[in-house]
């Protein structure tokens, strides 16, 4: 994307919100005070793909931000305004405005210790990277980019205003959102970025469980999730975050071959992404199922024997991988819903393997959809994504059998109804 192209995206995209920012902006400005339109909301602008959540900053402290805004807004709420975050409705849009801020941080329980600031360029230099770093002053339309954050955004780098080690150290978490947004944007960090990740890793220690569930549920749900998993893997940022998914890089025995259960892993969440819609062209990413096809494996390392004769079994990986999946989980904070749905995948996932040989009764079919439950659309991609081999013919007979399988619990599920 070059920066006529990212202007051009940005002009359309704020003539669209333009009634209601610069309704905003003159309020503001008839208080004596700037608006600016920051941080995500401009790099969305000049990706062309803005949305009706706006983020806005000001040199107006939270109280005069709360006396501007009532009696315009639909709706108004204060739960971020020790953060001098005030939260706005107005036709349809949420708008976030804040306070500039200049906060130092805690270098032990790593919170920020809230400082308001004077001016946009303090503001734009604590945050994150460079992409999320811009404004435009809605009063005068003029672009502030101090850190050069278009061109990072016209070469697709994330890099960070200040040192990626001053920043980091700041807030360990920007390491993960990191990863998050190269998931997201499909965007690269620059190489500094990189070796201050890897040199740093162990510090997303000290972030809770919380906070760490949130950017991986956002990584997950992203584009291209494959890049972001595979920056914290190759940072060290996994060891700490997910340490099971960088031991499925299991050292290849010569004389006993086996696939890459770790890229082999990463290409099943894929295919299962590219199944997401199979059904439904307007479905949503589907974190259960994402989760469950990175995780389906993660019982190898654990179960890997190696057999006379050169070969290599993983029996019952499925049930050990299954409970390594919940506890990590549980580990994570996510929610018993989607714990015990990832599980139940993990532990499903391999059973139709036996199908193929011919020794189901329609008894048995009835059992697997009956475990299966509300969760067998999501196996059924699962199982699909899973069909990955070098050898075509293999992989096409494969999906022959499993659709054989759909084709015999319909012809079962409508003589019994």
């Amino acid at each position: 994307m070059n920066e006529l192209t990212a202007k051009r995206n940005a002009v359309t995209e704020l003539m669209r919100i333009s009634p209601l920012a610069d309704e905003l902006a003159g309020l503001f400005a008839k208080a004596g005070h700037r608006l600016y339109l920051v941080g995500g909301s401009v790099r969305d602008a000049l990706l062309g793909r803005l949305s009706a959540d706006l983020d806005f900053t000001t040199d107006a402290r939270p109280e005069q931000i709360l006396k501007i805004v009532r009696g315009w807004a639909d709706g108004v709420w204060e739960a971020g305004i020790a953060f001098g975050t005030v939260g706005v409705t107005k036709r349809g849009s949420t708008l976030e405005i804040t306070t500039f801020r200049a906060d130092v941080y805690d270098r032990v329980s790593r919170n920020p210790e809230v400082t308001f600031g004077d001016s946009i360029e303090g503001d734009l230099k604590r945050r994150d990277f460079t992409v999320n770093a811009m404004a435009i002053d809605l009063s005068t339309k003029q672009f502030v980019d101090p850190h050069g954050g278009m061109d990072a955004l016209r070469r697709k780098v994330l890099d960070t205003p200040a040192t990626p080690e001053e920043s980091f150290a700041d807030d360990p978490l920007r390491m993960l959102r990191a990863a998050r947004f190269a998931a997201q944007l499909g965007f690269d960090p620059a190489p500094r970025v990189v070796t201050a990740m890897t040199e740093m890793a162990g510090e997303i220690q000290r972030i809770t469980a919380e906070r760490v569930q949130a950017e991986l549920s956002k990584l997950m749900l992203g584009r291209f999730p494959r890049r972001g998993l595979e920056l914290m893997v190759d940072a060290g940022l996994a060891e700490h975050v997910l340490p099971e998914v960088p031991g499925m890089r299991l050292a290849i025995d010569e004389h006993h071959q086996h696939k890459d259960v770790y890229q082999h892993s990463l290409t099943v969440l894929e295919q299962a992404i590219a199944l997401e819609r199979r059904d439904d062209p307007d479905a949503e990413p589907d974190l259960v199922l994402r989760l469950a096809a990175l995780l389906h494996d993660i019982g190898k390392p654990a179960t890997r024997r190696f057999e006379p004769g050169g070969g290599v079994s993983f029996h019952h990986h499925e049930v050990v991988g299954a409970k390594m999946a919940r506890k990590r989980l549980r580990a994570l904070k996510y929610p018993k819903q989607i714990i015990e749905d990832v599980g139940q995948l993990v532990f499903l996932h391999l059973r139709f393997h036996g199908y193929g040989k011919g020794e189901w009764t329609d008894s048995a079919v009835r059992r697997y959809v009956t475990d299966a439950g509300e969760l067998l659309p999501r196996l059924h991609k699962l199982v699909r994504a899973d069909c990955t081999t070098r050898n075509k013919r293999k992989a096409a007979a494969l999906q022959r059998t499993y659709d054989e399988l759909e084709e015999r619990i319909a012809r079962i599920q409508a003589e019994e109804d």
